[in-house]
């Protein structure tokens, strides 16, 4: 059998981060098995869906690299073969008619309440003939369930699970305005769709016992489920904004890599081992929906920012100035030209080691990037007090002399401090001032290499103390 799944959201908003993990997963099965990996969007509920919900999920996939296979599928074009086989199931005897106005539906589920039954409808219509229906009362579509035995799901994650259909009522598969319900939506496009493996969040696991019943009716191959648990925060609540209850959109802005997104995605819940670092093509040859842990995952920044810093590690240079680029140039309001590029593809190596996010690695790389003369923090002013412009003024000639590779530029700094019966830090503190414009960079001597001759020199000439002729 050839694997077909599907990725199925309702375009209400963002891709959040749970569905991000279902796509994951249902993505990896498919490519693990050499099957087929299909969008569906479901905007059947046409006041909530909106187009920019369906592009923030197409970008949102896309940034992923979960692509899909074939063209997308957009549910509210298929309603009118829903109703069909609504009246398909109507015509065989396994649907009927249901003439309930809204006053009686209400009535029937406060007597249920009354008697501490479950609000189930009662099956009024499910024996009576339609010339018995009322005038001016256009009737729904409900299928006629079973109302004795079990059904059952075999879950590849949640294991066997029973429910007796005396707790399942009829449910209506097509309303009186002649628009399908989502279950009879579901069934009938996984069925058109080829589908043979649903993987969805749990919170659906009550939805798959109406639809299976919904396929046995039709005569359909019931799919194979697997109901995945949804993600908690660090703390076991359910998850939300505080805990990363976000759109994939929000990780990209706040410099998460595609390829950290989805190994950490991927270990919300299913493992190999004590494997952690798990690349795409291995994540592929491993996975299987059977290893999917039954408890809910538990959402942990931490551990999220420390697989973003070791795909930052492992990015090429050049790869990860394109990325901070445009970040940088927001932040400057300027375009970063080739001559800053330059600087930054040089400077990357000493940056990304530093950074577990692209946000961090742009705001430690703004300095080398920034309009003279650079603005300097509280720290780096007071630095800049008293004696140090001097001393720059003494260092700079010696410098312009320096051969500019790191160790000769070390070399100058520490003979120039001799001279003078300094400590390395009581020139080397006001360098990185007046270079960086901070205390904290990359070591100084590596720093002012990646700067070059010209830069360097210019800066420091911007810090020349105000008793210095120029």
């Amino acid at each position: 059998m050839s694997v077909v799944v599907r990725f199925a959201p309702s375009p209400t908003g963002f891709l959040h981060i749970g569905g991000a993990r279902t796509a994951l997963f249902n993505w990896l099965f498919a490519r693990h098995h050499g099957g087929t990996f299909r969008l569906r969007i479901e905007d059947t509920d046409r006041q909530r869906s909106t187009p920019e919900a369906v592009e923030a999920i197409v970008e949102g996939l896309s940034w992923l690299e979960l692509q899909w296979d074939g063209e997308i599928v957009l549910q509210s074009q298929r309603a009118a073969r829903h109703a069909e086989v609504a009246r398909q199931l109507l015509a065989a005897g396994n649907a009927y008619y249901c003439y309930c106005t809204p006053e009686e539906l209400a009535a029937m589920r406060e007597r249920a309440r009354a008697e501490g039954r479950a609000l189930l409808y009662d099956g009024t219509w499910r024996e009576r003939d339609s010339s018995e229906a009322p005038p001016g009362v256009k009737p729904a579509i409900r299928l006629k369930a079973p109302r004795s035995g079990e059904t059952v799901i075999r879950d590849h994650v949640q294991g066997t699970v029973t429910v007796a259909n005396t707790q399942l009522d009829d449910l209506i598969i097509l309303r009186s305005d002649g628009t399908p319900t989502y279950n009879l939506s579901v069934v009938v496009d996984d069925h058109d769709m080829g589908i043979t493996h649903v993987i969805r969040g749990d919170d659906h696991l009550n939805n798959a016992f109406r639809q299976t019943q919904i396929y046995r009716a039709l005569g359909w191959t019931v799919p194979e489920f697997g109901h995945v648990p949804l993600i908690h925060g660090a703390d076991g609540a359910k998850l939300s904004k505080r805990h990363g209850a976000l759109g994939v959109d929000a990780y990209r802005e706040m410099g998460y890599l595609p390829e950290a997104l989805r190994n950490y995605l991927l270990r919300l819940g299913w493992s190999h081992g004590d494997a952690e670092i798990i690349p795409t093509e291995q994540a592929i040859a491993w996975f299987d929906i059977d290893a999917v842990g039954r408890a809910a995952a538990r959402f942990d920044f931490a551990k999220l920012d420390s697989l973003n810093g070791h795909y930052i590690r492992a990015a090429t240079d050049a790869r990860l100035v394109e990325l901070i680029a445009p970040r940088l140039e927001r932040a400057l309001g300027m375009a970063i030209d080739e001559g800053r590029r330059a600087r930054l593809l040089a400077a990357m190596p000493g940056l990304k080691p530093r950074a577990k996010t692209l946000a961090e690695l742009a705001d430690n790389a703004r300095f080398y990037v920034e309009r003279r003369p650079i603005p300097l923090d509280d720290k780096a002013r007071a630095q800049l007090a008293g004696d140090a412009p001097s001393l720059l003024d003494g260092l700079a000639p010696l410098l312009a002399a320096a051969e500019w590779r790191g160790p000769a530029l070390e070399e100058a700094v520490r003979g120039f401090v001799e001279d003078r019966g300094l400590k390395l830090g009581a020139v080397a503190q006001p360098l990185r001032a007046a270079l960086v414009g901070s205390t904290v960079s990359p070591p100084i001597f590596e720093v002012m290499e990646v700067l070059g001759r010209e830069e360097t020199l210019a800066r420091l000439a911007d810090r020349r103390s105000p008793h210095r002729e120029i």
